[in-house]
């Protein structure tokens, strides 16, 4: 059979995960009405299988079953076989992850297998990654198969009453947490910090055992209450995990950028694949690591960080890429390890003995008989060891670094998914604001307007967000996240540079959020209201690998109302605290993000805006951000740019700097002169 026969109907999608598989002998097809009518009209199960092109175990099954000729064949004949890219379908795969969980009873992940009924798409069984072969008590797939054809032939009956419990225990969850009390306090703050100072592992940071997950929804948690009540101990947590992580295989120590997650509990082997998601939460998180401590090590990781971004993940009109694949040359980790030889050929011999130090070379190899680099030595130590003062001992780290990294860029680069995801840019761009605006970077800021109207440009039609874009094509409408998020990343760049079409652009989506998504009890469902029917209508409330969308929608939104004077969105925010209440009460630890939507509707945060002619309110706004305090918001209004009316009125007219400090909807008298400001503050 030739090439072009072979072909499916993948070969038509702009996503690069779907387009990887264009090839497979399996007659895969896109999640569509094509492919589900076929699904009914054959009454034929559905094959769902859900991954994402940087997923190692993804690029596994597929070379072991999807490439195979006979596993194919039974896949043709037994199922109608559907493949989707979570990503750019996050509420399928948000669907049917639950629906694994109630199945298996075991958590999930990639890549999903699920089989599903033709005409009503509920699962009835489901695993994760099947071998070809049977192995380690696990069945091969070709058996899985033939033996989950056989029981929808013969169990049918059986199947549909397990699929009526399905319906009814996913329609539960959907409906989690919709009591909502007469009022609300702190108690779930400080169960979760209590939570999270059990879990913590002291020696190498992070909560729990491996495999070690960043968690940045948990470290920024940590991060405000050390700001809202003076708890050093969490702000320990939070900057000791950041630190041990930066020093660490997570971390590329080379090139900058990090991993998805640590397969052993000291973060030095990563998982090797690098999400945009992950990057852009970690830039915003070591910026307010060196803003709560001064510590410059957080500010460079942070640095280092977005250079990675710009370096590697930039589109050239400015939004950004997803993922970086695990994956080259048919090897995980292979474009980043080394031997030491190869490192000593690149380097002279007084860079060397520092990497060598430095990065373990020295040690047993600790990656499949090759070198991953993981710090082992401070510069301070390798400084005594090598006799040399500081500052030369990192000249000669940049150096040996530039030298291995144009070194590597020879190498054959892991796979690159350059489709642009709407949720992960926005979080891109607001770690570029936050990092640029804080440590003074007009380069990052540059970059995240870039970013900002990319996004405005390709995936705002004027009323409605798009989830994607690849290839000069959109794909379909946003999700919950890509709204919520957006919102809250023009929210950082407003703060950072005003710009009215930013706050227009905001409003809209505040708009959308209340229009499109709110339900009907308070919060608001990951899909909008036209959206395709599907099994269940989720309406997530609990952090995952990223932070749920409720959570940044309620604090995003009465920013906003708070800025703008809007009670529609403050109540809406209010709203999504108190239906949640129920849910974030009983694991406050895994909400973090409606827990710090909780802690501002507690108390609100506090706004100073800044305007009148002169260069030195650029200054007042240094001062007023000078210290970590995520409950203040510093807005400069420049005088050239229109303001909606409620800030006009405000603000006024007249000549030289002014700044005004308000509280909820309370605002006090302005005041002229910085030493006042900082009183007030």
């Amino acid at each position: 059979m030739n090439q072009a026969q072979q072909q499916n109907r993948l070969t038509e999608c702009s996503s690069p995960y779907l387009r990887q598989h264009a090839g497979n002998p399996v007659n895969w097809q896109p999640w569509d009405e094509a492919a589900l009518e076929s699904a009914r009209t054959g009454q034929r199960p559905i094959l769902l299988s859900i991954g994402y092109s940087a997923c190692h175990w993804c690029h596994v099954m597929a070379h072991e079953s999807f490439e195979d000729p006979d596993i194919a064949e039974q896949m043709n004949r037994l199922f109608v076989c559907i493949k989707v890219d979570r990503e750019e379908r996050p509420d399928l795969d948000r669907i049917y992850q639950q629906a694994h969980q109630l199945l298996t009873q075991r958590g999930g992940g990639w890549p999903l297998t699920v089989f599903l009924t033709p005409d009503d798409h509920l699962p009835f069984f489901a695993g994760t990654y099947f071998p070809r072969d049977p192995r380690q008590g696990m069945p091969g797939f070709g058996q899985v198969l033939e033996q989950v054809a056989q029981a929808w032939n013969s169990q049918r009956e059986s199947i549909r009453e397990q699929n009526r419990r399905m319906q009814q225990a996913l329609q539960r969850l959907s409906e989690a947490g919709t009591d909502a009390p007469d009022q609300v306090d702190d108690s779930p703050l400080q169960a979760a910090r209590a939570a999270l100072g059990a879990a913590f592992a002291p020696q190498h940071g992070g909560f729990g055992d491996a495999p070690k997950f960043p968690q940045p929804g948990a470290l920024d948690f940590l991060l405000r209450r050390y700001a809202r009540t003076g708890d050093r101990e969490a702000l320990h947590m939070a900057c000791h995990t950041l630190r041990r992580m930066a020093l660490g295989g997570i971390n590329d120590q080379v090139g900058g950028g990090f991993a998805r997650y640590s397969v052993d509990p000291w973060w030095m082997i990563p998982h090797f694949e690098k999400m945009l998601s992950d990057n852009g939460l970690l830039i915003a998180l070591y910026t307010d690591a060196w803003q709560a401590t001064g510590d410059t090590f957080y500010a460079r990781i942070a640095r280092e960080t977005a250079d990675w971004v710009l370096k590697e993940m930039r589109h050239v009109d400015g939004g950004f890429f997803s993922a970086l694949d695990a994956d080259s040359e048919g090897l995980e980790g292979r474009y980043y390890t080394w031997t030491p030889g190869e490192v000593e050929r690149l380097l002279s011999e007084q860079e060397y003995r520092l990497v060598e130090q430095r990065f373990g070379l020295d040690d047993a190899a600790n990656f499949e008989g090759r070198w991953h680099f993981h710090v082992y030595a401070s510069l301070s130590e390798l400084a005594k060891t090598l006799r040399t003062p500081k500052p030369q001992v990192e000249e000669l780290l940049a150096s040996a670094r530039d030298k291995l990294y144009a070194a590597r860029r020879r190498r054959v680069s892991p796979g690159r998914d350059d489709k642009i995801l709407t949720a992960w840019n926005a979080l891109t761009i607001r770690g570029l604001a936050r990092c640029g605006r804080l440590l003074d970077q007009p380069e990052l800021l540059d970059a995240a307007e870039r970013a900002t109207d990319f996004l405005h440009q390709a995936l705002w039609d004027g009323r409605r967000l798009y989830a994607s874009w690849a290839d000069g094509q959109r794909g379909g409408q946003g999700f919950l996240d890509d709204a919520a998020y957006l919102l809250d990343a023009l929210l950082e760049l407003l703060r950072s540079r005003w710009r009215h079409r930013d706050l227009q652009l905001a409003t809209a989506l505040a708009d959308a959020l209340l229009e499109d998504f709110q339900a009907p009890e308070g919060g608001f469902y990951f899909t909008p209201e036209d959206h395709e029917a599907l099994v269940q209508r989720p309406r997530p409330l609990m952090d995952d690998s990223l932070p749920a969308g409720n959570g940044v929608a309620a604090r995003a939104l009465q920013q906003l109302g708070l800025l703008v004077a809007d009670s529609r969105y403050i109540e809406a925010s209010a709203r999504t605290v108190y239906a949640a209440w129920n849910a974030v009460n009983s694991v406050p630890e895994a909400h973090c993000s409606l827990l710090m939507a909780l802690e501002e509707v507690l108390q609100p945060p506090k706004l100073v805006l800044l305007r009148g002619g002169g260069a030195q309110l650029e200054d007042w706004r240094k001062q007023a951000e000078r210290y970590y305090a995520p409950g203040r918001h510093v807005y400069l209004l420049p005088e050239q740019q229109p303001l909606p009316p409620v800030l006009a009125a405000h603000v006024g007219e007249g000549d030289g700097p002014r700044a005004w400090v308000c509280e909820g909807n309370r605002c006090l008298p302005a005041v002229d002169n910085l030493e006042a400001l900082l009183r007030l503050l």
